[in-house]
């Protein structure tokens, strides 16, 4: 038998591993990962959207490619807020009217379902 460390999404497991003959006449057993007491991962929550701003929201899910503008960046309606991928397209996520961007509420590489908020501008 021989032992392995292995790191999955930020835990690490202690594997152990038979080792097969040249033959192959074993089949290779793998008992149970085992956690050294890991601590759970929580994933980050998206802070909530100020009141009294025009929230843009994701038409469909998908994955942020790009985020296109910072906080207190003057924009024009029309103007590219963000770059959704969804189906394997690259949609351009618009501006709705002129404004300040108040709040980006989802960062490059964040899952997104329909209705989220993802921009708001005041």
């Amino acid at each position: 038998m021989r032992k392995f460390n292995i790191t999955v999404n930020g835990v690490s497991y202690e594997v152990e591993v038979e080792e097969v003959g040249a033959a192959g006449a074993q089949q290779a057993k793998v008992p149970a990962a085992r956690a050294a007491a890991p601590a759970p991962v929580q994933a980050a929550k998206p802070a909530a959207p100020v009141a009294g701003g025009v929230q843009v929201k994701a038409p469909m899910p998908g994955t942020v490619l790009d985020v296109k503008v910072q906080t207190g960046a003057k924009v024009k309606k029309g103007d590219c807020l963000m770059i959704l991928e969804a189906m394997k397209m690259e949609n351009d996520i618009p501006a709705p009217q002129d404004g300040t961007v108040a709040q980006i509420l989802a960062a490059k590489g964040n899952t997104v379902d329909s209705g989220a908020v993802l921009v708001v501008l005041n």
